[in-house]
């Protein structure tokens, strides 16, 4: 959630319940059930992984503009403060669903990236009206939004790099704000490309001096570098990893959607 930690104990409070709640009736809405995703919260949002039957272009393409739909018109009565604004992000890739302290994954580690990048924080503040800035990995976007949108406009989308040098990360993603068109206010990090083609991210994050690494470049597994097929998880359940909010986070399946 957006600029949870500015708000009172009440207000948290508050901004939790509605939280929960938007979240329920947007998936309720388009045939998802909630109670069967596998979540750990984190007060101002959570990480949820969805079971493995459902596709990823229903998550993206109609789970997310529901969930627009439904914070906008919440928003729409509320003062500023008390409004629910979401960063979402989402991948895919392997993850322990056994760990003892949460989900263990590089696939964990890199939606939680996605989603606290700049780029993306700058996207939703710019539209004050906006319910939610959607951001995903690359193959995310090859494999799911460009090839089955639903109700969602891949020509929306803007390619950003997403950096953390002090984490050694350094990665691409595309992101979009729902509804709204990035091409026409200028974000600081995002300029559009002349022609059709998607917007870049143009200002390159001061290096740290060190190499920029993935954060699953380490001997770990590296979901952009390999397309895994069949069940994806480590453990029992789902498949693969996303995220709602700061810290919050959802994902999908690899598979092919339906």
């Amino acid at each position: 959630m957006e600029r949870y930690s500015r708000r009172s104990n009440l207000q948290q409070y508050e901004a939790q319940r509605h939280f929960r709640e938007l979240l329920h009736e947007a998936a309720g809405a388009v045939g998802l059930d909630r109670v069967a995703w596998t979540t750990q919260q984190a007060g101002d949002g959570e990480l949820a992984i969805v079971p493995r039957e459902v596709s990823e272009s229903r998550v993206i393409g109609r789970f997310v503009p529901e969930l627009n739909r439904r914070l906008r018109e919440h928003n729409s009565s509320r003062l500023p403060v008390a409004r629910v604004r979401l960063r979402v992000a989402v991948h895919q890739g392997l993850v322990h669903l056994d760990g003892a302290n949460g989900f263990p994954g590089n696939a964990v580690v890199f939606v939680c990236r996605l989603c606290e990048a700049d780029p993306v924080k700058k996207a939703l503040a710019a539209f004050p009206e906006a319910g939610v800035a959607l951001v995903v990995s690359t193959e995310i976007f090859r494999d799911v939004v460009s090839e089955y949108p639903e109700e969602m406009r891949p020509e929306r989308f803007v390619r950003i790099e997403v950096a953390h040098p002090d984490k050694e990360f350094r990665e691409y993603a595309w992101l979009c704000v729902v509804d709204e068109d990035l091409s026409g206010t200028p974000i600081p990090g995002v300029v559009p490309t002349v022609g059709d083609g998607p917007a870049q991210a143009v200002e390159k994050p001061a290096d740290n001096g060190e190499a920029a690494n993935s954060a699953t470049g380490h001997g770990g597994i590296r979901t952009g570098d390999i397309r895994v097929k069949g069940q994806n998880a480590i453990g029992q359940g789902a498949t693969a990893i996303g995220s709602v909010g700061r810290d919050a986070n959802f994902g999908t399946r690899r598979g092919n959607p339906r």
